[in-house]
């Protein structure tokens, strides 16, 4: 069986992975996730989910790293770590569109393939009261989520739409395409067992 690695500490990437029921380890990277310099959003999710696949030593292992970063027009919307940072920007999201890339970087260590994507969600959040918005953070506390809320959870009522070709991507890991990949490498959790 290949060894398979997730290069993030997020548990929600771990969630995701674990609904393909294969086997993997957990080495979070504990990389610095501040943007350089006029680096642009979607250059800076990609950029974060190479390096972070790229910092697992060399084990001979297939490697995932992931990032993802929201954006309000310009704004990157990162993850609020408070109530009242979380509060402020909901606020500001109101009636807006809000834009994530989740960047997914897959590395073949034992043939130095690797393979890159980034998957663009478009989320369009509601009119809703701040009474109310305080009201979700108090219940859900989705303080380290980009954007400050859980589409997988209560999050969603916050919500208007969502445009996106990969559901799981606005929840932190593209599966339809990982699964693609993953397949190339000769792993696949549908293969019958011998």
């Amino acid at each position: 069986m290949r060894r398979l690695i997730l290069a993030s500490a997020s548990p929600y990437r771990q969630a995701l992975l674990q609904r393909l029921g294969l086997d993997f380890e957990v080495q979070p990277s504990g990389l610095d996730e501040t943007a350089k310099q006029g680096e642009q959003p979607k250059a800076l999710a990609k950029r974060l989910a190479s390096e972070k696949a790229q910092h697992i030593p060399r084990l001979n292992a297939l490697i995932i790293g992931a990032d993802q970063v929201a954006t309000l027009g310009e704004e990157i919307l990162r993850k609020p770590e408070n109530h009242f940072t979380a509060l402020q920007q909901l606020v500001r999201c109101q009636g807006k569109m809000i834009m994530f890339y989740t960047a997914i970087t897959v590395i073949d260590q034992s043939s130095d393939q690797h393979w890159e994507a980034v998957d663009q969600t478009e989320v369009r959040f509601q009119n809703l009261e701040r009474a109310q918005l305080d009201q979700y953070l108090k219940l859900e506390k989705p303080y380290d989520c980009a954007g400050g809320f859980r589409a997988e959870g209560l999050g969603i009522s916050l919500l208007e739409t969502i445009k996106s070709t990969d559901p799981t991507a606005l929840l932190g890991l593209p599966l339809i395409w990982l699964i693609g990949v993953l397949r190339k490498t000769g792993l696949d959790p549908l293969e019958p067992m011998s």
